[in-house]
């Protein structure tokens, strides 16, 4: 099978389109046949070597760890799956990754895949999609009614935290750029902050909550803007002892709920971009570029 590998360390040049054993499906894992792969901030980190205290790899790494595609075999003790299931998931970041024809992932690391969205939309959710909702529920807290500051609202993660808030019915300020502020109303947040021209700061007020994506000042200067008693959930190193840092675990209860949002029309993806693989190197550049809207998606079928 192809698949794009790094043999060190490096810039983009050190990716490399090779023809690769498929892999078997140990005992708990499934086969799965990737139709495409999201494209996120984490692969090009990884790639960097920005990432390998927390996530320690072995040479050859095929990268990637976001995807849509059909299980093609199941590993023993498996039950859940069977061949020809649609899936998505994000699987784990300390092996080889979706930017392949196939990957072996865990079990409990997919979900069934949204029914009205194609493969290509598909991927790219499970990474962004749970990060958002993890931070907003699981860590956050969030429920209607209550207030949310979302930094970085036209982004991978901002996009569905900002649509997730509002379907639980929360009041939704996002911040953003001059020309995606439009983006941010359309997604439903109530007020969007133009970080270029006003400071957040002096626009929210006692929030329930802040998701961080940013981190460094911007992190600090949420501080601010919590009630007593109010949280800031951050992606990103914790700048102060009141700030919760957390790392995204796939959880496929999570990965159903949110397909049935997207089924339902009240979620929806957005695609910045679709490459394919063997641009793996031209769609991590864009996403180095940190002034993506939406997804970067690489096709492979």
């Amino acid at each position: 099978m192809k698949a794009v590998r790094i043999h060190a360390f490096g810039g983009p040049e050190v990716l490399q389109l090779e023809e690769v054993p498929r892999p078997m499906p140990a005992p708990g894992e499934v086969l799965v046949k990737v139709y495409a792969s999201g494209v996120n901030p984490l692969d090009w980190k990884i790639r960097k070597g920005l990432r390998a205290k927390k996530y320690p790899t072995d040479f050859p790494l095929t990268l990637g760890w976001d995807m849509s595609g059909v299980v093609e075999e199941v590993g023993s003790g498996v039950h859940q799956w069977r061949p020809g299931d649609e899936v998505y998931g994000r699987p784990d970041p300390t092996r080889n990754g979706t930017y392949a024809e196939y990957v072996a992932v865990k079990a409990d690391q997919i979900g069934l895949k949204p029914k009205t969205i194609d493969h290509v939309h598909a991927a790219a959710v499970p990474l962004a999609g749970m990060t958002a909702w993890q931070g907003l529920f699981d860590h956050g807290h969030l429920e209607r009614g209550q207030t949310v500051l979302i930094q970085a609202a036209s982004g991978g993660v901002g996009i569905y935290a900002v649509q997730f808030a509002r379907w639980v019915g929360a009041r939704v300020y996002g911040t953003t750029s001059t020309p995606k502020i439009d983006f941010v109303q359309g997604l439903g947040a109530d007020v969007v902050i133009d970080y270029t021209k006003q400071r957040f700061e002096d626009v929210v007020h006692d929030a329930d909550l802040v998701l961080d994506t940013l981190g460094g000042d911007t992190q600090k200067r949420s501080l601010s803007v919590i009630r007593k008693g109010g949280r800031i959930v951050t992606t990103l190193a914790p700048e102060d002892q009141a700030v919760e840092a957390f790392t995204t675990l796939a959880n496929t209860e999570q990965l159903e709920t949110i397909a049935r949002l997207i089924d339902e029309g009240k979620v929806h993806p957005v695609i910045a971009r679709v490459f394919p693989l063997e641009q793996a190197a031209a769609a991590q550049e864009l996403s180095e570029t940190g002034h993506v809207q939406g997804k970067i998606v690489l096709q492979i079928v």
